[in-house]
């Protein structure tokens, strides 16, 4: 068995996206096992997921192990962190340990950008972003290996987060600015860890693609349900999105009827679903898939040698 840091380098989303893309075609299939994400509550303090699938595909199995703690910056630690475990396939025997914090960033990003690559009705784009944390940075990253970037517009709660965002990204025309300029876009990404809903359905021009990201646990929302009721909403999974994405909120309280999902970006990626129209806003709500993280370790693993441990 290896340990695999994962420190050195990180592979390329011209890569990633390929390979995250062709994970959600498998799912389109049928051809993954993938049970829902469990979850594990600190109260006040977060929680933590476990997140097992067989990837036949890559011959890959095995399980992420990741927290969200909001009060982890306050300690110098990351908000997100992430372990995966690989199982030999024929044996059952461990094959690898993963560092898999910062791949799960960069899974997460590349999902957003296959999204957008699907659903986006026109290129290029006006990319709008809410929420300036690590996870925006990955999603404009990825969305640039995929699609012609016109400007980036950020917008964060804090004014200096925003501003130093898009400094970051200046190759790309970003700037900082009010939240309802940042929904008037081409392609929306939200990647905040909010409970009441920031974008309102009025700020949201028609053909707007929507990626939404933060809403990964139940009680987590950041779009107006109202949006959620005039636009095409496409998922990850079902099962996890219902229980924990953006649309758990609305359908717990009765404002939004899951059988309105218009499908799984699976179903986007093989040509089995698709936006109805270019003036339709469309929505990817993202929870985060395990076969996304056996995609993205398989890449992990060929691009290092890794530390030998001792197993059993």
């Amino acid at each position: 068995m290896k340990y695999y840091p994962v420190h050195s380098g990180y592979p390329p989303y011209a890569e990633v996206n390929p390979a995250i893309e062709a994970a959600f075609a498998e799912h389109g299939r049928g051809n993954v096992q993938m049970p829902p994400k469990v979850y594990v509550t600190f109260f006040e303090n977060g929680d933590f997921r476990t997140m097992p699938a067989y990837l036949p595909a890559l011959g890959i199995a095995g399980v992420k192990i990741v927290n969200v703690n909001p009060h982890n910056r306050a300690r110098g630690l990351p908000t997100v962190m992430a372990l995966t475990v690989i199982i030999d396939v024929e044996t059952g025997a461990p094959r690898a340990i993963i560092n898999a914090t910062e791949l799960t960033a960069i899974r997460t990003g590349s999902a957003g950008a296959v999204a957008a690559k699907y659903l986006a009705p026109r290129q290029p784009v006006t990319l709008g972003v809410v929420g300036a944390g690590r996870q925006a940075e990955a999603l404009v990253e990825a969305t640039v290996a995929a699609l012609a970037v016109e400007e980036v517009l950020v917008w964060s709660r804090t004014e200096k987060s925003a501003e130093a965002f898009a400094a970051r990204y200046a190759d790309y025309n970003a700037r900082s600015v009010p939240i309802e300029r940042a929904c008037d876009c081409d392609v929306l990404t939200t990647t905040t860890p909010s409970t009441k809903p920031l974008v309102m359905a009025d700020w949201v021009r028609e053909g707007t693609h929507i990626n939404a990201i933060g809403a990964d646990a139940p009680g987590k929302q950041e779009l107006d349900p109202a949006l959620l009721l005039k636009a095409e909403v496409f998922v990850d999974d079902p099962g996890q999105a219902i229980h924990s994405g953006e649309v758990n909120v609305p359908i717990t309280t009765g404002r939004y009827d899951p059988g309105r999902i218009a499908g799984t970006l699976g179903e986007v990626v093989i040509g089995e679903k698709k936006r109805s129209s270019p003036d339709a806003v469309t929505i990817f709500d993202s929870t985060g898939l395990a076969i996304q993280d056996l995609a993205v370790a398989a890449l992990a693993m060929r691009m290092g040698d890794g530390y030998e441990l001792p197993f059993p």
